[in-house]
């Protein structure tokens, strides 16, 4: 059979049953990373994979994603459609193999999909047993084909149930709120920055997404409309969109390198910041891996060559380092493996060896071929890789300096610094608190046992738009290093963060409610990502709620977080209740503030998570960052959301 027939053979014999399924729904996280928030969207993404697995076979152009009424999720396709003859070796459809046998799928056989992203191949099976109902749809070769399912098993026979001239997959699933406890609200923010994703990682593709929880005030639906014709090029304007660039156009490159597919996209731009987000399939591989390991060795190896026969580094007294050649710089590698080997059910780093050479040699010839056509652009890129050295050098000492002053380093804990008893970190928690009088109502306030308080002067230091080495001699910012004990990285990876001494396994954010407070909140946040992402990606970050108002009469008290609460408040004390706004937490007595924000028993917490880097950091950029129409118009879409303080 020759190799064009076979591609387009896609039937049930494609089709390959691996395993049985029947411990999906007992452990559940073994399979999805696990049945919180983000278990849960990442039920989504399975299913949206298969629709892209089909495009990036170029089969299907056009996916549909929307939040139903009823808070299901429907994804439909024009893709092949799923085949439905008779399976051979299951004895029915293969339809309902796919839909029923995890690790069952067209991914498993090479004439089907070339490359697939998907969580090992198990998807839609998975989803399919986490949902308490789940109906697909099939249109293929003229006739339309239908099966439903509850909690994994069938209802009936896969059947037919009309004609038609479309072709293509629909599946619609509403998640099982016996898996998923926490939730089963999918949330459009997070749904919505996933296909904006897919869409640049795969130009051509219209993905639309729909959210029919929500009507507008013309009667229609919330809705986005995802496409990109330039692919990571236009990632990269969408990522840089808040910064200035210090070079005229995005370098990129997309082609085939050893049989393995690369696209590169990147520039610099006047931050300190280095931002590189890596793709394996379409799969986000926070941990980077070998194909991040190419690109690195490509950039540094070809810089380095270009800055040496230059004679700009003549004058140099020291040797620039790796570091120093990724300092303002945002990239994007995406890499198409047939066989990727990752490390961790939950694919954040790619293991295979062999791709570590195609991806450097192709960014190498890439850079070398614009630099050479672009040396206007190249000397603009090494004057940033000089002043990085410099700035390293600067940071060097200034980091010695945090290192002397941690526990470790025998300088003692930050004099503001309010210790907890307790010894063993996982049961250790510190409040970092806005002013001296917040601090010192929750020093007062606190279980001594195992709470600690930090008090922190004013508004710390923006590190968005601050060199390394002022960062590190800030002193608010000195103090949180040294209280939470952790180490800073060495010259040679300035980095690395260790937190093997990490001395509090919460740290909670507790400021004010009030626009001053959520600025200082959202500056020690901007610190947390830039310099301490892995205490963030570790779950070791929260931000405490103070509440809004005190509503009292007689002998009754309750405390209401948002205006809500405090009108149902007053209503359920017959009206007429004295209301207490608060402005600070200064302005709540030692109890109240025990009783609300730090007590285990009734406080609320909100953990501070990830769900996608390369979104986090166009939102910090454009909240933090010089430019200041894109922040107004993200207040102003916003503001619904906001507290805002007359």
């Amino acid at each position: 059979m020759s190799e064009e027939i076979k591609k387009n053979n896609y039937s049930a014999d494609s089709i390959q049953a691996l395993e049985g399924m029947e411990h999906v729904r007992m452990r559940p996280s073994m399979y999805i990373g696990d049945v919180g928030v983000r278990g849960l969207h990442h039920l989504v993404y399975e299913v949206v994979d298969n629709s892209i697995d089909e495009a990036m076979g170029g089969h299907c152009d056009t996916i549909g994603v929307a939040i139903n009424e009823d808070g299901s999720v429907t994804v439909e396709d024009n893709g092949r459609g799923i085949p439905v003859d008779l399976h051979k070796k299951e004895g029915v459809s293969a339809l309902e193999v796919v839909m029923t046998k995890i690790g069952a799928g067209g991914k498993f056989d090479k004439d089907s999909y070339k490359v697939s992203g998907g969580l090992h191949g198990v998807g839609v099976s998975v989803v399919n047993a986490l949902s308490v109902h789940m109906k697909s749809t099939v249109f293929r070769e003229g006739k339309i084909y239908e099966q439903e399912y509850e909690r994994g098993k069938s209802l009936y026979p896969v059947k037919q149930i009309g004609e038609t001239d479309k072709r293509g997959t629909r599946q619609t699933f509403y998640p099982d709120d016996t898996i998923f406890t926490q939730t089963t609200e999918f949330s459009y923010d997070t749904l919505s920055a996933r296909m904006r994703e897919l869409s640049f990682l795969n130009k051509g593709i219209t993905i639309t997404f729909t959210d029919k929880r929500e009507v507008d005030e013309k009667g229609e639906f919330k809705s986005e409309v995802f496409h990109s014709t330039e692919g990571l090029k236009e990632y990269i304007r969408y990522l840089d969109g808040n910064r200035e660039p210090i070079i005229a156009h995005v370098i990129s490159m997309d082609h085939e390198k050893g049989e393995i597919p690369v696209e590169v996209a990147l520039i610099y731009n006047t931050s300190y910041t280095e931002n590189i987000f890596s793709y394996v399939n379409n799969i986000n591989t926070h941990e980077g891996g070998t194909h991040l390991q190419g690109f690195r060795s490509g950039l540094t190896r070809t810089l380095k060559k270009y800055a040496d026969a230059s004679g700009m580094l003549d004058k140099l007294k020291f040797e620039i380092a790796g570091d120093d050649f990724r300092e303002g710089l945002t990239a994007i590698i995406s890499v198409k493996v047939a066989e990727p080997q990752f490390e961790g059910q939950t694919k954040t780093k790619l293991g295979n060896r062999e791709v570590v050479s195609p991806v450097s040699q192709a960014v190498g010839e890439m850079l070398e071929n614009y630099l050479e056509e672009n040396p206007n652009d190249a000397r603009l890129i090494i004057q940033k890789v000089i002043l990085a050295a410099q700035a390293r050098h600067a940071a060097k000492k200034a980091r010695e300096m945090v290192q002397r002053k941690t526990v470790m380093g025998g300088g003692g804990l930050p004099g503001k610094l309010s210790d907890c008893s307790e010894q063993d970190p996982a049961r250790c928690e510190v409040y970092l608190v806005e002013g001296d009088s917040a601090g010192g109502t929750a020093k007062q306030g606190r279980d001594r046992a195992f709470q600690a308080i930090l008090p922190l002067r004013g508004k710390i230091l923006n590190v968005e738009k601050a060199m390394h080495h002022k960062v590190f001699e800030n002193e608010e910012i000195r103090n949180i290093f040294t209280a939470l004990g952790v180490t800073v990285g060495t010259e040679e990876d300035s980095k690395a963060l260790n937190l093997s001494k990490l001395r509090y396994h919460k740290v909670i954010i507790m400021c004010d409610a009030d626009v001053d407070g959520s600025h200082i909140s959202t500056l020690i946040l901007t610190f947390f990502f830039r310099f301490m992402k892995e205490l963030i990606e570790e779950g070791h970050v929260y931000i405490a709620a103070p509440p809004l108002y005190l509503v009292k009469k007689g002998n009754k008290k309750e405390y209401a977080w948002n205006d809500v609460q405090r009108d149902q408040a007053n209503e359920r004390m017959g009206g007429s209740a004295a209301i207490q706004r608060y402005k600070g937490l200064g302005e709540m007595n030692a109890e109240q503030l025990w009783e609300t924000t730090m007590d285990p028993n009734f406080r609320t917490l909100r953990q501070v998570n990830i769900d996608s880097l390369a979104e986090a950091d166009q939102v910090f950029s454009m909240l933090m960052g010089d430019e200041v129409p894109p922040r107004r118009e993200f207040i102003e879409k916003n503001a619904v959301y906001a507290n805002i303080d007359a």
